[in-house]
């Protein structure tokens, strides 16, 4: 029979359901339908552990469960398509041919123009649904946001969570809805101009509701391991079987779901030593099957290799861009002046700001300290928007401790002016959900477990955390909350009437992203080049093709500062223009104190905390 995916339950062209799974520990495997104990239906075996049975009543909505060995237990199906009752219960058969698409013309967005917003479903909303969260996307494309990126959506166990410890690897979590609520959503992000991308986890299996072991013994790696979970078996003996199910996973979600592309979880911990890495066969497998549109591919890539983006005919695994934990560090540490723990390393000085804008990431062969190894490869050559630049993400808000936004760490006016540094750069920016209007919710570790697991998970959670100093006193250690009890979920909910009442933040954001968009310039700088003109300031210099159309950003991080001159070529204009100042973190609007220009013919001053961009104009010649 032609199937579109290898495993799980599909509906039949004739009619009825085809069901097929990877099951070698099996010797029997019957399929019992809807409770129906007493009627149990037997599989029959194909070659390589593969068993399969077509059933010509059966149809969407049904329930089923699997047999194995004649054992009395039942278990949910490793592909199942939705686990209405969570992960341990019965799976629900679903005929994704059913939901009226009308995204029909569209084809995704051109790698280089992505703006993204990191959403985690269950707190996005108070309602934490697929549905509540798509009445939002209108204004998310108004604001200026091009794609979401959402956290992992896959089924989990418990009622809430970040949804990490996957454990239903096709099913979407149904807490947050339906799989056409998840269609839904998707297509109206579509109609608002927007593409998805899906944060998957292939580096670990959760460890509360997976049954794989029940069907196999070769879904994990017995040659590696992972800080989070059993480590999936990629190379090893029988993984040929599991690289088809991760494969079919992939091209899963583009297809049944239409999603614009994925990010991949820590892909430092995706161990695979085939000649072809599974990441690179995922990404090539995905773009066949979706040939018509743009896929979009991003990794987490701690140890910075270049392989990552690398093209896969060069042995890369063909991402299209990398999460640059360098510039978060580097801007956090001039924000808040606090090197602890991962951001012993860098100084948050002037020049690591301009050289992440020039170059990408910081560490890129060089001794790193804290690791106490080398870290990161040559990646001069990369586009910079191979590189996602943020100021907050899902881990470094919640590792804050306390789930604190950076804005309520700093100056606002810092704030301010490192919003427009990430939003101007050229590298591709990422925001997390409620960053643009300031949020008052926090985002902490939240994940609910059983009562014997929520205790292992909490003292893992304080162990991270332990790398904090500043966070290890008994008094610190008192407001610390707890992952796994529900008020510590609510809390990260946000409100949106902040949209309003912090309307500053929100129309700041607003007018950076439209800049970023408008104008020519900002949108695709001919070069960029950057100069350090103190402690705390510095400015980036956006040439255009025609020298009269460049662009000037002068950011300063601490005090005003008083110039009676400055030996830079890079704040001189082009002959025969002068700077003309077309925006200021420090406007009324914003929440700012006032505007100052530059006018090189006098002495001048740099408001301190503040950003300010200037456009290249001609001035009156003198005869």
């Amino acid at each position: 029979m032609i199937r579109r995916f290898p495993i799980g339950a599909e509906p039949h062209p004739e009619g009825g359901i085809h069901f097929r799974i990877w099951a070698p520990k099996a010797h029997t495997l019957s399929l019992v339908l809807n409770d129906h104990l007493t009627s149990p239906v037997r599989l029959q075996p194909e070659s390589d552990g593969y068993w399969s049975v077509l059933l010509p009543q059966v149809q969407a909505g049904d329930k089923y469960q699997f047999q194995i060995n004649d054992d009395t237990c039942l278990y949910p199906d490793p592909a199942s398509r939705y686990q209405p009752a969570g992960p341990h219960a019965a799976s629900c058969i679903v005929n994704s041919a059913l939901f009226p698409w009308t995204d029909g013309a569209w084809t995704g967005l051109p790698s280089g123009r992505h703006v993204l917003y990191e959403m985690h479903i269950g707190t996005f909303t108070e309602a934490g649904t697929y549905e509540a969260a798509a009445k939002e996307l209108k204004e998310l494309a108004r604001l200026g946001i091009t794609t979401i990126e959402l956290m992992p959506v896959a089924e989990f166990d418990g009622d809430f969570g970040w949804g990490y410890d996957v454990v239903g690897f096709f099913a979407p979590y149904h807490g947050y809805g339906t799989p056409d609520d998840f269609r839904a959503f998707v297509n109206e992000a579509h109609a608002q101009g927007m593409a998805v991308i899906l944060d998957v986890v292939y580096n670990h299996v959760g460890s509360s509701g997976a049954y794989f072991s029940v069907f196999s013994d070769h879904y994990y790696s017995e040659r590696y391991s992972s800080d989070w979970g059993a480590a999936i078996n990629f190379d090893g003996p029988a993984s040929a079987a599991v690289r088809e199910y991760f494969i079919a996973n992939v091209c899963y979600w583009i297809q049944e779901f239409h999603l614009d592309g994925l990010r991949f979880d820590a892909t430092h911990f995706i161990h695979d030593a085939s000649p072809v890495h599974i990441i690179a066969e995922m990404v090539n497998r995905a773009r066949q099957v979706a040939a018509h549109k743009t896929l979009y591919f991003i990794g987490e890539n701690e140890s910075q290799q270049a392989s990552a983006t690398a093209p896969v005919d060069q042995g890369g695994f063909g991402l299209d861009a990398v999460w640059n934990d360098d510039f978060h560090h580097a801007a956090n540490v001039a924000a808040r002046g606090k090197r602890e723990a991962y951001f012993h390393d860098y100084k948050g000085s002037a020049q690591e700001l301009i050289s992440l804008i020039k170059w990408g990431y910081l560490y890129q062969g060089q001794y790193y300290a804290w690791q106490k190894k080398v870290r990161g490869t040559p990646v001069l050559d990369k586009a910079a928007s191979c590189f996602i630049h943020y100021l907050q993400n899902h881990d470094q808000i919640a590792n804050s401790g306390f789930g604190k936004r950076l804005h309520q760490h700093i100056h606002p006016g810092a704030m301010r002016a490192m919003t427009a540094l990430l939003l101007l750069g050229p590298q591709t920016p990422l925001l997390f959900q409620g960053q643009e209007f300031g949020a008052s919710a926090p985002f902490l570790f939240f994940a609910d477990h059983a009562p014997e697991m929520a205790a292992s998970v909490e003292i893992g959670r304080t162990e991270f955390l332990s790398q904090f100093p500043s966070l290890q006193s008994p008094l610190s250690l008192a407001y610390m909350h707890r992952p796994e009890t529900r008020k510590t979920f609510e809390r990260c909910k946000l409100d949106f009437t902040e949209r309003e009442r912090h309307a500053g933040i929100y129309q700041l954001h607003h007018d950076l992203l439209a800049l970023r968009r408008e104008d020519p310039v900002f949108a695709d700088p001919y070069s960029i080049d950057g100069a350090v003109l103190s402690e705390d300031v510095f400015l980036m210099r956006f040439f255009a093709e025609s020298p009269d159309m460049d662009r000037l950003l002068v950011v300063n991080l601490g005090i005003d500062m008083w110039c009676e001159s400055i030996a830079e070529p890079l704040l001189a204009p082009t002959a025969h223009c002068q700077w003309q100042l077309i925006w200021s973190s420090e406007h009324p609007k914003y929440g700012g104190e006032g505007i100052h220009g530059i006018d090189l013919s006098h002495s001048f001053v740099i408001s301190g905390h503040s950003a300010q961009v200037f456009i290249a104009v001609t001035s009156a010649v003198e005869g």
